[in-house]
């Protein structure tokens, strides 16, 4: 396909990984959006408590289930929405990212406060920032260890204490754009991580890091023999997911605070402020596919009618693809990179079909003009 376009719903690109359109041109999460406005979710909960009936009878654990949180508006309303309308006792396990920002530190704290047994994992630092750094090289993922130990650690964790379900939080696939494939799957496992959440990468990544087996212990996937009857599943598969909804319950129930500045790369300061990598990893995006954080921002908002298409097309055109340079000397450092090694991993992630690198600046720049159907060849 030499076309590149836009959803004529909100701003997903044709280039997203999975993403399908209709004849009308819609992605396929403004269709689950339009579709979930009176879809029954009631069957999905009934199946949802029969599944927690089911585990309270087989184990005996004080902990009905596990939800990963980073002291995030998601987590922190799953958890609060798990304990306080479905009275269960969720245990609540961290994988401390790397590079951790102020506020989300903070927003962990406060969120652990407000009443949640939690257990903070923390993996080797040194191994975390070989696993990274080799996601940054052989994936164009910056933080691909933490998202490893994300998976990883939390199922350690989940078959020591024999905690048999993991509520994360929403399927991106299905919410944001990507494959409708498991549209109606509540629960996912090891193959669904490793295609879709490791983008099929995690061999190429652990075979370049060369770990010890001491090192693997926080990064090793699961066995099918240590898989005790263990559930994951998303949460957003039970209801209409609407994150601007988990801002303001976890704002008002669990202590979250806002970022003091903008997050670089859009418009918004209450997400995705646990760790400064997340910044390079949506610029990344932008030069693989052409959209960023605004883009995906904006989607939200169009699709819970908070916005119109046409202003989120001139947020995007304003804040996506904005170039992260106040972090780059905290990158060369965690990294261990020199200026000239990083920008070589930029470039070799680059798209050449949609961008053009300006001489003088060293900054790729955009052939196409968002929203505009762009052709190349």
């Amino acid at each position: 396909m030499n076309k590149i376009f836009w959803c004529k719903s909100c701003l997903n690109m044709s280039t997203r990984p999975r993403i399908t359109f209709d004849s009308r041109g819609w992605c396929n999460a403004c269709q689950w959006a339009e579709k979930k406005k009176n879809f029954k979710f009631n069957p999905r909960i009934k199946e949802f408590k029969k599944l927690i009936k089911k585990i309270r009878k087989l184990y005996k654990s004080p902990f009905d289930c596990i939800v990963p949180v980073s002291g995030g508006k998601d987590g922190s309303y799953v958890s609060y929405i798990l304990k306080k309308k479905f009275g269960l006792n969720p245990l609540t396990i961290t994988s401390r990212p790397p590079l951790t920002m102020d506020v989300g530190e903070k927003n962990l704290n406060n969120f652990v406060r407000s009443g949640f047994d939690h257990i903070h994992i923390t993996p080797n630092e040194e191994t975390m920032r070989k696993v990274n750094k080799y996601g940054f090289i052989k994936m164009g993922f910056p933080y691909y260890g933490w998202l490893i130990s994300i998976f990883t650690s939390i199922i350690k964790t989940a078959t020591q204490f024999k905690i048999p379900l993991i509520v994360y939080g929403e399927d991106g696939e299905i919410e944001y754009g990507g494959s409708k494939e498991n549209l109606n799957t509540l629960i996912f496992g090891s193959d669904y991580i490793e295609k879709i959440y490791f983008e099929s990468g995690y061999k190429k990544v652990m075979n370049a890091a060369k770990l010890t087996k001491q090192e693997m212990f926080w990064f090793e996937l699961p066995k099918r023999k240590d898989n005790f009857e263990l559930y994951l599943t998303h949460w957003s598969k039970y209801e209409n997911w609407d994150p601007y909804d988990h801002y303001l319950v976890a704002k008002n129930n669990c202590g979250l605070q806002e970022s003091k500045v903008q997050n670089s790369g859009t418009f918004t300061n209450f997400a995705q402020t646990d760790q400064d990598l997340y910044a390079l990893h949506t610029y990344l995006c932008y030069l693989k596919f052409g959209f960023g954080r605004a883009t995906q921002d904006a989607g939200i908002e169009i699709r819970r009618k908070a916005m119109t298409r046409d202003q989120g097309l001139n947020l995007v055109k304003a804040f996506d693809g904005m170039y992260p340079e106040s972090y780059i000397k905290k990158y060369l450092e965690y990294y261990k990179m020199s200026k000239s090694e990083f920008n070589k991993v930029l470039d070799k992630w680059a798209n050449k079909k949609l961008f053009t690198k300006n001489t003088k600046s060293g900054i790729w720049e955009p052939k196409f003009t968002i929203g505009e159907d762009f052709f190349y060849k």
